[in-house]
């Protein structure tokens, strides 16, 4: 695992995943929220995006932690290793829920600064429409990549699958 992919639905924990990951293979993390937003939740251009992610996908090794479909396929294409992480809805709800409040008015570590916290009803129904839109357009995307994609179903699962792996040597 050298170019590594992390997706799921908002709420599944990527970023976490991401973060302990990149530390036991030794990879760079990159979150595509970072890449995307500016202080102030100003949106980099479809444009500025896809030159920030072929930067980063045409290094040797990176992980990469983001749905942001409109690159996906370039990530896909490039990436070695695609971890879904296909979680339950109503427990990416909680989750999402869960860091709203744990974080609100503050800048979580996997957002650029000036990216405060807060509730955004468009963006929860979003993950509540997960399995009708998003997650179906995600899985047929997948379908071209199988044999690199990991998919797990539940915290459970993923904890299972992370102990498999070899230890990073020191």
């Amino acid at each position: 695992m050298q170019r590594v992919l992390v997706i799921g639905p908002c709420g599944a924990g990527k970023s976490t995943l991401s973060v302990e990951l990149g530390v036991k293979l030794g990879l760079p993390v990159f979150h595509m929220d970072q890449l995307n937003w500016r202080p102030g939740w100003i949106e980099s251009s479809k444009d500025e995006l896809r030159a920030k992610v072929a930067a980063v996908t045409a290094t040797k090794r990176w992980l990469i932690d983001g749905n942001y479909g409109g690159t996906l396929e370039d990530r896909l294409s490039r990436a070695d290793t695609v971890i879904y992480l296909n979680y339950p809805i109503p427990l990416c709800a909680w989750r999402l829920l869960r860091r709203i409040v744990r974080y609100w008015g503050r800048t979580r570590p996997d957002m650029p600064e000036g990216c405060y916290e807060r509730f955004d009803l468009s963006f929860f129904l979003y993950v509540l429409a997960w399995n009708s839109g998003p997650g179906p357009r995600t899985e047929a995307r997948l379908r071209e990549h199988d044999g690199k994609v990991i998919c797990l179903r539940n915290p459970h699962a993923l904890q299972i699958w992370l102990h498999s792996l070899p230890k990073a040597p020191s």
